[in-house]
């Protein structure tokens, strides 16, 4: 009887990994974003998160109206950054960045970043050299 139990919850925690791969495993990549084309946007950054999954860059902008926008901006993962020199103090509220990268499909000001220039004017590297 105890062989028959500990197979049936064998089995099930089995089925239920089974079950969860598929969400275990799922990423979303670049769907969200129009990568058929690069936007740049220069701004002051508001918030920096060096959190995962994805490193979050919040930064306020003029557009040509001379209106204040807010835009989001994603990076890969910490762990990736930390190679590439990167640290939670990289960037600062009041940092002045240019970013370039894929904005987000639906045209919400957020923005798949592929290039970071920072304070310094020089571009922060987003991978390991």
């Amino acid at each position: 009887m105890k062989q028959i139990r500990a197979i049936l919850i064998f089995l099930t925690a089995i089925i239920g990994l089974v079950i969860a791969s598929p969400a275990l495993f799922a990423h979303h990549g670049t769907a969200a974003f129009d990568t058929s084309k690069m936007v740049k946007v220069m701004g002051t950054v508001t918030a920096f998160l060096f959190v995962n999954p994805h490193v979050q860059v919040y930064f306020e902008c003029k557009n040509e109206k001379g209106e204040t926008e807010k835009w989001q901006g994603e990076l890969t993962a910490p762990n990736k950054l930390i190679r590439a020199g990167w640290d939670k103090h990289t960037l600062k509220p009041g940092d002045s960045v240019t970013v370039s990268g894929y904005q987000s499909m639906s045209g919400a000001h957020t923005i798949w970043i592929r290039d970071l220039i920072g304070p310094s004017g020089e571009s922060l590297p987003l991978a390991e050299q």
